[in-house]
């Protein structure tokens, strides 16, 4: 038996009445998944514990079937795994998102956080706009490395972990009571705004129509992890396919492998069929038991409040990479199971992330189930199917 789980990443929303009061998830073409659910089980799951914040860290670690309560020491260090920074004990680890605040005559602290992926930056963009801050930040115990996209990592050393506030749950909002209380922290954002707003890249961007990646915004701070290896927890070598760095950490800190895909780049227009060939390759002659591919472009739409990119998200990702994969191994006669879920809800009307139940389908080719339900929100909580604890989930679809 192979497995395979699909996460569409923030791909959960709420009822919209631009859509008739129907979900994204409802509302999207999605052929694929409406025949896979006649033939699935389907339900709710809770992968964010109560009282834990609902960022993709915490979500994709109950998805992989690790308590987020017993595992989890910050988003940015699982991300500083994926990209090698040798972290001691005493680092601190933060991500360094260079982000696009507005560029008004105004203080500082009453600018507004208008983009937190500056129009979704290339990797070979920021990279040169973090070197410029780079030259003259890095100094001291401030180390910085560079990530994929607009996602950077800032290491402190012998720091300690500060609260600081996600840049894609305050879009729109003045900076100033969010900026950090930390002094060097807050010093350092701001010079970073004096370094990047006029550098020739950014001049060049707003040529183009493109929003400048302007300000450093540093959050997610978090102490070195120590996760139990999946293949110890669960017996199963596994695969990781996805463009965010985060998740590579986290398979990184599993013991699992990451896959490289050329054009993975975590937006709309991502390598589907890519990663949906990783997977059928790792699965049939790569001796693998277990991928899990992550698709960030539902997560990204929702975070930028767009109907039409979220709809076109979850289409391309039933049509370019669920259906064709699903059709791949029943074509090559391979026994196997698939999860498809969201790993949290990002509600286009919020634009941030909110700690709400998630509905799965899990599809099982050596025992296809017969029902009427689609998969979507309303239908899944009708199923009656529930998983309280999502690092439970991950234990029920080995068993």
């Amino acid at each position: 038996m192979k497995y395979v789980v699909v996460l569409g990443d923030g791909m959960a929303d709420e009822p919209l009445e631009e859509l008739g009061g129907r979900t994204p998830l409802s509302y999207a073409a999605t052929p694929a998944l409406d025949s896979l659910s006649k033939k699935s089980e389907i339900g709710m799951v809770r992968t964010v514990p109560e009282g834990m914040s609902p960022g993709s860290d915490t979500a994709n670690l109950s998805v992989l079937g690790y308590d987020p309560k017993r595992y989890y020491s910050g988003r940015s260090p699982l991300e500083a795994l994926s990209i090698g920074v040798p972290m001691k004990d005493t680092d601190i680890a933060l991500r360094c998102n260079i982000v696009t605040i507005s560029d008004d005559d105004v203080p500082f602290e009453e600018k507004t956080i208008i983009d937190h992926s500056s129009d979704e930056i290339s990797t070979e963009d920021c990279s040169v706009l973090l070197d410029a801050v780079r030259k003259e930040l890095e100094r001291g115990p401030w180390h910085f490395y560079a990530g994929t996209s607009y996602r950077h990592c800032l290491i402190w050393e012998g720091g300690q972990v500060v609260e600081l506030t996600p840049p894609h749950d305050v879009l729109g909002c003045q900076i100033g009571p969010y900026l950090p209380t930390q002094a060097d922290l807050n010093a350092m954002m701001r010079r970073s705004y004096e370094i990047l707003k006029d550098h020739p890249l950014n001049l060049e961007r707003k040529k183009k129509g493109l929003r400048p990646a302007n300000c450093c915004w540093f959050w997610g701070a978090g102490t070195r992890p120590a996760l139990t290896s999946f293949y110890e927890k669960f017996g199963k070598k596994g695969l990781m396919i996805s463009a965010v760095d985060l998740l590579k950490g986290i398979a990184v800190g599993a013991g699992m492998d990451v896959a490289r895909v050329e054009g993975a780049t975590g937006g709309l227009n991502t390598n589907y069929e890519g990663k949906r060939q990783a997977a059928f390759e790792a699965l049939t002659d790569g001796g693998y038991d277990f991928c899990y591919i992550h698709v960030e472009a539902p997560d990204e739409m929702g975070h930028q409040g767009s109907v039409e990119k979220k709809l076109k998200a979850i289409h391309y990702l039933d049509t370019r990479l669920i259906g064709p994969l699903y059709e791949k191994l029943e074509t090559a006669g391979v026994d196997f199971k698939m999860l498809v879920m969201p790993d949290h809800p990002t509600p286009i009307a919020k634009r941030t992330h909110t700690n709400a139940e998630v509905p799965y389908l899990l599809y099982d080719s050596t025992r296809p189930q017969k029902h009427d339900w689609s998969y979507n929100e309303a239908e899944a909580i009708l199923s009656g199917n529930y998983v309280a604890h999502g690092y439970e989930l991950m234990h029920y679809f080995f068993s």
